[in-house]
């Protein structure tokens, strides 16, 4: 008797790691794959990209940014495998753990950041400068999805949208007063894509759009002909810069005019490293961060900048695709919201290189020069592979 106790036992020991076994083949082939390449080619066509445009930026060194923008990818994938293996479930349980965390890098920036610029953004931690609202982003989507599925029953209720509302503003005010706008922009996007997701009506959704339009009227003219500066005196100059390009071309509108030259000077197949002036002469102030995108249209044309497009879309699509196949409501709502906040990203960032869009220095994903911003969105690719990952539980047979 003891024996055949012993033998079933050791029989359940063996099938419980053959499982464990199965589980985890099981779980890499329900990976999105195409998703996967996708991140990993804008890696290293963001390294070729930050390759080109600071070669010239540190004497002596031409391959200083790309060094640390490996080592922010080599950081970055850490990221992604973490977030890809543990449960995104369970931010849906302690979501408000979530959000204090999301709040909690928020606030240290008030304390520990340097002042750069007016903005007190970044800690040095040496190889890295920590940016911590890029990796809010994806903290603030997670936190605010689960209050919202928490409350799935009764998301058409007035109440439930303003109370979602109000938490999505606190870590936003505070974005907003670092001050970051473009940032504080990229959060409240967010929201509103996630208020969608969820299911709130069309004509609530309207409403919301219509009184965020008059908030911006405001800020913008309102309170400022009133004697009420909300924006900083920069920031205000950047909207209305934007509304009047030719207002002040030496002034407030050099960035912008000068990146429409570098954009436009690219042609076809771009001037190449050398031969793009307004690049390696530094005529295009911020064309390592906030202008990359115009600075790589100087020196790889209209075909570089589309490749890099192209790849964006993929990964949009790919991320669209896991909304449809998330296993539940949350998994659904975050993904949503993490590639709608992706996409404004890009959106805003090329946009304000050809003029479309107003300058709010946002970041041009896997391109710009900023350790947190890779992380971040490599952090955000390892969400959104979870949710497919687990969504797809059962659907493949081994």
């Amino acid at each position: 008797m003891a024996v055949q106790i012993q033998v079933a036992e050791r029989a359940r020991v063996g099938l419980r790691r053959e499982t464990s076994a199965f589980d985890s083949v099981g779980f890499l082939r329900r990976l999105d794959w195409v998703l996967l390449a996708a991140a990993f080619a804008l890696i290293g066509y963001g390294l070729w990209v930050v390759g080109g445009i600071t070669r010239f930026d540190v004497p002596g060194d031409p391959n200083y940014y790309v060094v640390r923008q490996a080592v922010a990818a080599v950081l970055g994938l850490g990221a992604l495998v973490f977030a890809t293996i543990v449960p995104y479930d369970l931010a849906l349980r302690y979501w408000r753990l979530v959000y204090c965390t999301t709040l909690g890098l928020m606030l240290i920036v008030f304390v520990a950041a340097e002042t750069i610029r007016g903005s007190k953004r970044w800690i040095n931690l040496g190889v890295i400068q920590f940016q911590p609202s890029e990796l809010g982003k994806v903290l603030f989507v997670l936190a605010l999805a689960a209050f919202l599925v928490e409350r799935a029953g009764r998301i058409t209720r007035w109440r439930t949208i303003m109370s979602a509302i109000g938490l999505g503003a606190v870590p936003i005010l505070l974005v907003f007063l670092q001050p970051d706008l473009g940032t504080a922009l990229v959060y409240s996007a967010a929201l509103f894509s996630l208020l969608f997701f969820v299911g709130v009506r069309w004509r609530q959704l309207l409403v919301l759009f219509v009184a965020a339009t008059f908030l911006a009227l405001a800020v913008l003219w309102v309170l400022p002909a009133s004697g009420v500066q909300v924006l900083k005196p920069y920031q205000a100059h950047r909207f209305t810069g934007f509304l009047n390009r030719d207002r002040d071309p030496g002034g407030l509108t050099w960035n912008v005019n000068q990146s429409i030259t570098a954009v436009g000077s690219g042609g076809l197949d771009g001037r190449g490293v050398v031969e793009a002036s307004q690049t390696r002469l530094d005529y295009l102030p911020e064309h390592a961060t906030d202008f990359a995108f115009a600075s790589l249209g100087e020196q790889r044309g209209f075909v570089g900048s589309a490749i890099l497009l192209l790849l964006y879309l993929l990964v949009v699509w790919r991320g669209l695709r896991v909304v449809t196949v998330a296993g539940d409501l949350f998994g659904a709502v975050v993904a949503g919201g993490l590639v709608f906040a992706f996409l404004f990203q890009i959106f805003i960032n090329a946009g304000m290189t050809m003029g479309v869009a107003p300058v709010t220095g946002i970041p041009l994903p896997f391109v710009a020069v900023g350790g947190t911003s890779i992380v971040s969105n490599l952090f955000l690719i390892g969400v959104l592979q979870g949710i497919h990952a687990r969504g797809n539980l059962g659907r493949l047979r081994p």
